[in-house]
């Protein structure tokens, strides 16, 4: 037994002399992902509380709509050419403009 407590009181004093590791710093918060018409999806934006209030405030009717969900894959860009009277420039430039407000 005194051989063991022997051992465990060596093993505890190399481990005390032992140099100290250095502590990685944290990593730094991943940034904020920019939201935007050309790049987010639908999904990601109807995902996105803040970013669902925009889509509701200037495109009511489409986040109503039961069929969006067959175009979260897709930006609002993208299926433009499909609602382009919904969907005009103007549009996607308002919705761009407050999707960068948010924080």
């Amino acid at each position: 037994m005194n051989k063991l407590l022997l051992a465990v009181a060596a093993a505890t004093a190399s481990l005390a002399s032992a140099p100290a590791f250095a502590i990685d710093p944290p990593a730094a918060a991943a940034p904020a992902v920019k939201l935007s018409t050309a790049d987010s999806t639908i999904g990601d934006l109807l995902d996105n509380p803040a970013a669902k209030a925009v889509l509701t405030k200037h495109l009511p009717a489409l986040v109503g709509n039961a069929q969006i969900e067959m175009a979260r894959s897709m930006t609002l860009k993208q299926i433009q050419p499909m609602a382009g009277d919904l969907l005009s420039d103007e549009v996607l430039a308002k919705i761009d403009m407050d999707l960068a407000a948010i924080k």
